[in-house]
């Protein structure tokens, strides 16, 4: 739900550009952007990449859609605005913000969100997602490139209405159905995560102070109801800044049911 209300200004363009003028689908996008950037800078939260880019996708094209005719607006904004979409994603892997990871970490502790499953999922959900938003913008180009002549309000011919919406709207549905599945797999397998975390012990600690350190330190963060199991711990720590008698340590443990 967080991915598509974050994808909110290109649905309700995609909604409305076949239906109404191209000026008003392009000012209520925009508006919609807008809104969407104004309340994540008072509320933070996840999908700073995609408020971006749709404010910037959704600037541009208001202007064009003023700037140019009718036909070329009938021809090219729809494929525009996917490609808008597209750039937005791919961007965000760009810098290390996958725009899917960052709605995934809302809610989850830190014991999954730091796990190697829930990076898996995310990044394989991510590249789902910039595949998706390509075939769309791909499709959504072959019309006027192969049919001079084609726009997205033609229904006369079959290419014109399978690739501007047919294709891509079975596309975006098979993108959210996986984001909806996908992520199932964190809490369904959460007993079986590797969770990562660090533990402070002191410099001369021998190993079973360490392992007892690292196995209270890893219930607490289990939780009520559990307890963790396959504690393991680091090689080596790491002194802490301006405490050298005491080392930061790494471990990783799993979770299960607390036996009674």
């Amino acid at each position: 739900m967080g991915i598509l209300l974050g994808l909110a200004p290109w649905i309700v363009y995609w909604v409305l550009v076949g239906n109404v003028p191209f000026a008003v689908a392009a000012v209520i996008a925009l508006a919609v952007a807008v809104a969407g950037f104004a309340l994540g800078q008072v509320r933070g939260g996840p999908g700073r990449v995609l408020e971006i880019g749709a404010l910037a996708t959704f600037l541009v094209l208001t202007a064009l859609t003023f700037a140019v005719s009718a036909t070329f607006s009938a021809q090219w904004m729809l494929p525009l605005s996917m490609l808008g979409v597209l750039l937005a994603a791919v961007t965000g892997v760009l810098i290390g913000k996958p725009f899917v990871r960052e709605f995934a970490e809302v809610g989850q502790p830190d014991a999954i969100t730091k796990s190697d499953l829930f990076a898996q999922i995310t990044t394989t959900l991510t590249w789902i997602w910039v595949g998706v938003f390509a075939g769309m913008t791909v499709s959504s180009a072959i019309p006027p490139i192969v049919d001079g002549g084609a726009t997205i309000r033609d229904t006369d011919s079959p290419l014109p209405y399978l690739c501007y919406w047919v294709i891509p709207a079975v596309l975006l549905a098979g993108a959210a159905f996986a984001t909806r599945v996908l992520p199932d797999r964190i809490t369904s397998g959460a007993d079986d995560i590797v969770r990562k975390t660090t533990f402070v012990a002191f410099a001369e600690a021998e190993i079973d102070q360490l392992i007892y350190l690292a196995t209270e330190h890893a219930n607490r963060e289990a939780g009520p109801g559990k307890e963790a199991y396959d504690v393991k711990i680091g090689s080596k720590g790491t002194p802490l800044t301006g405490d050298e008698t005491r080392e930061s340590w790494p471990s990783t443990y799993k979770v299960r049911d607390k036996k009674r």
